[in-house]
């Protein structure tokens, strides 16, 4: 039996559930079992429970039929626990180190106990905030052990299910069950409470409670927030059956009204056209409740319960509006004035919005209205196939518009047209943002398909490292992020990335990246075509050299002596050179290209090209790397300036460690590395091709061949994200130009 059974709900946080899972396995007390219960969720968290308890005993992975809800998916993990103690943890929030260590000491060191109480800190998606409202109670508290009737300022604690140690034969004891609906954790914690013969508190920081920005119920308006009146009568059923508890009555009373009120004032949780009904309903509990001789507490609280108490429902808008008008202050109307101001658009646009969307017209663009490619591309050539009667648009920059391939409608930034459309259609297409004058008009949907796996960090993660973040207004970037509806990710670890740097209410879909179909798609004679096309000559190993951008640089230098290179492989190999697209075009490359030391891809159109052609690919940090890894090719990362860049930029796992899914092949960090890891053949060893396998089986998870028709069923169809994802065993990638 273990010492602690620990209850994890899961619904729809496949971006935070390894981190929360990781933050139990790893806790230095291991005397625990984990019960993992997916309440169906519709994204990637079965599996992700089924990998955990594949390879950790202590995991049992819980799968429920139908979903049923955060309280009775914690009952149907509390039906399975065998611990002493049990605690229930909410799948996004994670546990600090060490917590159950300090809880068995404690316990160890005061008896067994009915309830042991710790604190938490909220985990907001800009950063951690301090300790809760009632850390001083936790202090005060020390090492005593006490019952709620002795210390009854102990109520205040904070009313969640996640920050208590239950004695699991207490809990079943006394049958206490959490009621669908929301607000379920508060009447069983009341109950537990007052009924608890031993209570404690560790003062000590136990949970990391994670604020989403979207997507948290407490932050979505609606009338499931009504469910708290249910709940709070299931307490007060309670609380008649068992006369000995009299003395609890007025006390729970005044907190559940309070609690009501709280919910009332925010408008997250309570829309406008509800506060009557919901002030209404406040009032009924009141009224049917109210404790003989009830004392109204003072302060604020006691001014808004006088106006339940008398029904004066005016009255609490008034107070409300007072209350309001005090803390919102001059900034409040500047920033008003603000937002109107960024809405003044042109006067064609305006009155093309009064039209209704086209539910036949799309528009695309990709890396801010360059020429069409990416991601958004293979979507477009997917959706003429699989829902021709939607007809795309791409944006481009003017200077670029002789330039779109033939059979592709497009409109020039800023025009006449450019304005209609962006006014008139349905489907947003984008692998970047679109720009912050653009409306999302209800009826118009937004698909963000980004363009890369991240390994440095992004979004609201930059804001930790002022050298990447250098003139970003991140404020505007979350409106932008909340235009977006669909998230299309290749991989778990983009699929966290991505729901953390970019908080929003939008779905993610793990798809798989629509560009790299291509690599499954292409066989002998489109890697001979682009070859010859790129004039590489038949028998030569193509090396592609693809660094990505550096932060602290204003251009782009070689960070190794191409030249050098190109002589030390000698006549067998060839080295395409591919810079970054935020760099103009580079004297020294030119020339090394005009002497035939290299050829400059660094504008051709398609980076998927380059990569079918090329035997091998030399990369630093860039997203390239994990599209190339479909391939099955050798990857040779060099990096001379991981340290400055990890520091600079920040990264999310550590590429150079050498292990297993970090690293995808042979590493070289000097010149002279390089070259000898192509000389000495450690660039296609053993060694390289067993990291290569692990880093593929990590990063190319959805990457199959079929993602762009599983983005355009879901996105423009409505349908379900098929066909399934074909295991990685059975995928086979464009043949290498050896095989040729």
């Amino acid at each position: 039996m273990p010492r602690f059974s620990i209850v994890v709900p899961v619904f729809k946080v496949q971006g935070y559930l390894r981190e929360c899972l990781d933050s139990v396995l790893g806790q230095s007390c291991r005397d625990i079992e984990v019960i993992a219960v997916d309440d169906c969720s519709p994204d990637s968290c079965g599996a992700i429970i089924d990998e955990y308890a594949a390879r950790d005993s202590r995991v049992q992975a819980v799968h429920l039929p139908e979903n049923v809800g955060l309280g009775r998916a914690r009952n149907a993990g509390l039906q399975r626990a065998r611990g002493d103690y049990v605690l229930f943890l909410d799948s996004d929030d994670t546990y600090t180190p060490g917590l159950l260590e300090a809880l068995a000491d404690r316990l160890d060191a005061v008896g067994d106990l009915d309830i042991l109480v710790f604190d938490h800190v909220r985990t907001h998606w800009w950063g951690t905030g301090g300790r809760s409202q009632t850390a001083g109670l936790f202090e005060k508290a020390g090492t005593d052990v006490f019952r709620l009737k002795d210390r009854p300022e102990y109520v205040e604690l904070f009313l969640v299910a996640w920050n208590k140690a239950f004695r699991r034969e207490f809990f079943l004891e006394h049958g206490f069950q959490y009621a669908p609906g929301l607000y379920e954790d508060a009447p069983v914690t009341h109950m537990a409470m007052v009924t608890a013969e031993r209570i404690g508190c560790l003062n000590r920081v136990g949970v990391e409670y994670r604020q989403r920005r979207q997507g948290a119920i407490t932050k979505t308006p609606g009338r499931k927030h009504f469910d708290i009146f249910a709940q709070y009568e299931g307490l007060f059923a309670f609380l008649a059956e068992r006369p000995e508890l009299a003395w609890a009555t007025p006390m729970l009373f005044e907190r559940a009204v309070f609690h009501m009120l709280f919910a009332l004032k925010r408008p997250e949780r309570v829309r406008v056209a509800d506060r009557k009904e919901f002030f209404d309903r406040t009032a009924d509990f009141y009224a049917a409740h109210v404790p003989d001789g009830f004392t109204m507490p003072d302060g604020p609280t006691g001014v808004y319960m006088r106006a339940v108490a008398k029904r004066l429902y005016r009255a609490y808008q008034a107070t409300q509006f007072a209350a309001r008008a005090r803390t919102a202050g001059p900034n409040r109307v500047l920033k008003a004035k603000n937002k109107v101001g960024r809405r003044a658009y042109a006067g064609l646009y305006t009155l093309q919005r009064r039209r209704s969307p086209d539910p036949r017209l799309a528009v695309y663009t990709s890396y801010w209205d360059r020429l069409p490619s990416c991601n958004p591309l293979a979507v477009h050539d997917k959706a003429k196939e699989l829902a021709p009667d939607v007809h795309g648009v791409w944006v481009v920059r003017k200077e670029l518009a002789g330039r779109v391939p033939d059979g592709i409608d497009y409109v020039v930034r800023d025009s006449r047209r450019y304005w209609e459309v962006m006014a008139r259609a349905r489907y947003f297409v984008n692998n970047v943002n679109f720009p912050d004058h653009i409306v999302k008009r209800p009826g118009q949907i937004h698909l963000q398909t980004h363009h890369g796996t991240p390994l440095k960090r992004m979004g609201m993660d930059q804001r930790a490292y002022p050298a990447a973040a250098r003139g970003m207004d991140f404020e505007r970037l979350l409106d932008r992020v909340d235009r977006w509806d669909l998230s299309v990710s290749s991989n778990q670890h983009s699929t966290k990335q991505w729901e953390r740097a970019y908080p929003g209410s939008y779905e993610s879909l793990d798809a798989g990246y629509p560009r790299n179909d291509r690599y499954y798609r292409a066989g002998a004679e489109d890697v001979a075509a682009v070859r010859a096309r790129l004039g590489i000559a038949p028998g030569k190993t193509a090396l592609l050299y693809a660094p990505t951008h550096r932060d602290y640089r204003t251009g782009w230098t070689p960070s190794f002596d191409l030249a050098r290179l190109a002589r030390s492989l000698g006549d067998d190999f060839v080295l395409l050179v591919r810079t970054h697209y935020f760099y103009d075009l580079n004297r020294e490359l030119s020339d090394l290209a005009a002497q035939g030391a290299v050829i400059d891809v660094s504008r051709h159109p398609s980076v998927e090209d380059l990569c079918l052609a090329a035997d091998a690919l030399v990369a630093d940090y860039s997203s390239i790397t994990f599209d190339y890894a479909n391939l099955d090719r050798p990857i040779v990362i060099y990096a001379d300036d991981w340290e400055i860049y990890s520091q600079v930029r920040g990264v999310t796992f550590d590429l150079l460690s050498g292990r297993p899914g970090d690293t995808p092949g042979a590493v070289a960090t000097t010149e002279d590395e390089l070259i000898d890891t192509f000389r000495s053949g450690r660039w296609r060893g053993s060694e390289a091709a067993g990291l290569r396998a692990a880093f593929r089986e990590r990063f190319c998870q959805y990457d199959d061949g079929h993602a762009a028709e599983r983005v355009v069923r879901h996105f423009f169809l409505g349908q379900e994200a098929g066909p399934e994802i074909v295991p990685l065993a059975q995928r086979t990638p464009a043949p290498s130009p050896a095989l040729v």
